[in-house]
């Protein structure tokens, strides 16, 4: 088999790798559970390489995460549920539907109203699937409340926005974001008392209130919790680099080094990023 542009040609490649008699032992033996690690992960990847602004690395991440879209929908296929030209025509049907000011007729002409109709266009499709649901028999008691709809298998970070932004949809939020600083503050102060009760379990509890707080005030100022760490994960793997550079030029190691030298390095890092951001 050789390397081709026709998507086509990559569905062969998929059913080749599971084809239970000349395929791959270990793609053979995948199930949707086992695969869905690897999912998210190379979803995570194609993040990295947009924020690393990488374009190789970006066209290659694309191409494992269509992969493992591929490959759930082989699995799907051999299990009589649906294929990939179904998942094709369903998310075609999804966005044309959800796009009446681009393909139907629509008074939708900014960003604002193109989102306002989005969530009604979407709220009613909820409403549908709920209804075919039920009528299957497959009503699940984890979608019937009011915050069942916002999924729990998403980052820690990113559950915790959507469940704040589902709540704040019936009014139950802050109405700016000063007052959840004071709630930050309690936090860190129930927080300091878990420790110094030694109580892991609580200081676990408090951990989570504090952190669940810091995505609040994210949110009210508008700037996505997930994204903000992840920059700083950027951002902090970039000065910790630096250590380690400066930690060589002068024949040691990290391990040789000790926390005021690291410490001078970190600082040094972080001035030298400044140079740069005004120059």
């Amino acid at each position: 088999m050789q390397p081709s542009k026709d998507i086509n040609r990559l569905l062969d490649l998929m059913a080749a790798l599971r084809n239970r008699e000349t395929g791959c032992p270990w793609d053979v033996e995948q199930t949707f559970e086992t695969i869905k690690p690897y999912t998210i992960e190379e979803a995570y990847e194609v993040a990295d390489a947009i924020e690393r602004n990488d374009m190789e690395d970006l066209k290659d991440e694309l191409g494992d995460l269509l992969f493992q879209v591929v490959f759930h929908a082989q699995m799907a296929q051999e299990a009589g549920e649906f294929s990939f030209a179904d998942v094709v025509e369903a998310v075609m049907t999804k966005m044309i539907r959800r796009h009446p000011h681009v393909f139907a007729k629509s008074d939708a002409d900014t960003p604002e109203a193109v989102k306002l109709q989005w969530d009604q266009i979407k709220a009613a499709e909820k409403k549908d699937r709920a209804e075919r649901r039920a009528r299957r028999g497959l009503v699940e008691d984890s979608k019937s409340s009011f915050l069942g709809a916002v999924q729990r298998s998403q980052p820690a970070l990113s559950e915790a926005l959507k469940l704040q932004e589902k709540a704040a949809k019936v009014g139950f939020d802050w109405s700016e974001p000063e007052p959840i600083l004071d709630k930050v503050e309690e936090e860190i102060a129930e927080l300091r008392q878990a420790m110094k009760e030694g109580r892991s379990e609580r200081i676990q509890d408090e951990l989570g209130d504090l952190l669940f707080a810091l995505v609040n005030i994210g949110r009210h100022v508008k700037s996505d919790p997930e994204q903000a760490l992840r920059g700083t994960n950027t951002k902090f793997r970039r000065r910790f680099g630096h250590i380690v550079r400066e930690l060589s030029k002068q024949g040691t190691s990290l391990e040789a080094a000790s926390l005021e030298e690291m410490e001078e390095l970190w600082q040094h890092a972080k001035q030298v990023e400044k140079t740069e951001a005004a120059e």
